[in-house]
């Protein structure tokens, strides 16, 4: 296949890169501007990414996938992909939004009002408002419509009580997308609904979660009698998973903006250049660069089936099951890379201290935080199945609970 940008793209390219360099300064390897994968993310970081989403949508380059209806250009799923590469080019703030405008926008589009329309996409799309996910719970990952969060209506409201768990950014979001049980008696996909929630409601409690890396990316979230106006509610009662499914859907379309550098490859030869084995540079070395280069094989592999999914939404056809492939050896890719630089950085290898480590010591960080990714959006255990399933054709699990009451669903003590 010839991934090479047609005409119209390359002129969508040129177009899009003039902007970002009049507008944003280039990444190098240089300095600490690298990604935050367990967004640290304090009250400047907040503001500059607040700031550049704000700049980019007076500009017209925010939320391109959106239909022009909400303020986005109609943007094809190629375009979108050129624009994460060119901007992935330049030093950005952390992308805080990724959440509200890659999955709440496009259910709201689908699934709200007119009126809830107008009411959050115009600032959802220019920043001023921060989104969160609140789907996983404690008993409820994998098997998210085994959710327990608790919704009982009560005239114009829903009362809300439950847990929820490695909420993303709830610390500093304004509004959340939240699943919710508001009948046990019916089968546990059929008894949830969807809504949208004000994080800073009476009765919610958020509980940042510092990780092994030091950052605080992640959140538990507690609803004690949280009152929700039925204006908020998405979709009819009772379709929460169906609602639900068209966010996840638009989460998975995401995968496809990975660039071939994603991984950090740049990174890891900058980095075999710079140390010196017996005496040379590393990358002097042929079993560093043979090293190197399997990793590189991997990741393009990883880009490549991106592209095959960003092909088969231009064409209008949902992703696949290429996206759980593309998590699953990404994810562990990015780890056993960062091993292999702290590798060949010997004792230095366990510094952490960004003045002293090499690189600002972003391979240890990177070390520690994509652990974390190795479950978060689906463990390495339940990509494999859906693997085995959907595209080796094996047997499903089976389901001792399908067609149950949720109430009567046995649990372990």
């Amino acid at each position: 296949m010839d991934f090479s940008d047609t005409p119209e793209e390359a002129a969508f390219r040129v177009q899009a890169r003039t902007w970002l360099e009049t507008n944003a300064t280039p990444r190098t390897t240089e300095g600490s501007e690298y990604e935050s994968l367990g967004e640290r993310i304090g009250e400047a970081e907040l503001a500059a990414a607040k700031g550049w989403q704000k700049k980019k949508a007076d500009a017209g380059w925010a939320c391109l996938h959106w239909p022009r209806a909400f303020g986005g250009r109609d943007a094809t799923p190629i375009q979108t992909v050129i624009w994460s590469q060119e901007e992935a080019r330049f030093k950005t703030p952390p992308n805080i939004y990724l959440i509200g405008h890659g999955m709440a926008g496009p259910t709201l589009m689908i699934h709200g009002s007119a009126e809830q329309q107008q009411r959050w996409l115009p600032r959802m799309l220019s920043g001023e408002e921060v989104w969160c996910q609140l789907f996983s719970e404690p008993s409820a990952g994998s098997d998210l419509a085994g959710l327990r969060t608790s919704a009982v209506r009560d005239g114009d409201y829903w009362v809300v009580n439950g847990q929820k768990i490695w909420t993303t950014g709830a610390q500093f979001c304004d509004w959340g997308i939240l699943v919710a049980r508001h009948d046990p008696g019916l089968a546990k996909h059929s008894g949830l609904t969807y809504f949208v929630v004000d994080m800073r409601s009476p009765g919610i409690e958020i509980r940042p979660i510092t990780q092994i890396d030091g950052g605080q990316g992640f959140n538990e979230v507690f609803f004690t009698d949280v009152r929700i106006p039925d204006s908020n509610r998405i979709g009819e009662v009772g379709e929460g998973w169906r609602v639900a499914i068209t966010t996840l859907m638009n989460e998975r379309a995401t995968v496809g903006t990975l660039s071939g550098d994603a991984f950090g490859s740049a990174d890891l030869i900058d980095l075999a250049a710079r140390l010196e084995v017996d005496g040379a540079p590393a990358l002097a070395n042929a079993a560093v660069r043979e090293k190197i280069a399997s990793f590189h094989v991997i990741a393009k592999g990883v880009e490549l089936t991106g592209r095959r999914i960003v092909s088969d939404l231009s064409q209008g056809k949902m992703p696949g099951p290429e996206a759980s492939l593309m998590k699953l050896l990404g994810a562990r890719l990015i780890q056993d890379m960062a091993a292999y630089a702290m590798d060949l950085q010997g004792e230095a290898g366990a510094m952490v201290g960004v003045d002293d480590a090499a690189h600002q010591g972003r391979w240890q960080y990177r070390y520690l935080a994509i652990s974390g990714f190795r479950i978060a959006g689906g463990t390495d255990e339940v990509l494999r199945n859906i693997i085995a399933e959907r595209v080796l054709g094996l047997p499903a699990d089976v389901r001792a609970d399908k067609g149950m009451a949720f109430r009567d669903i046995p649990r372990g003590g």
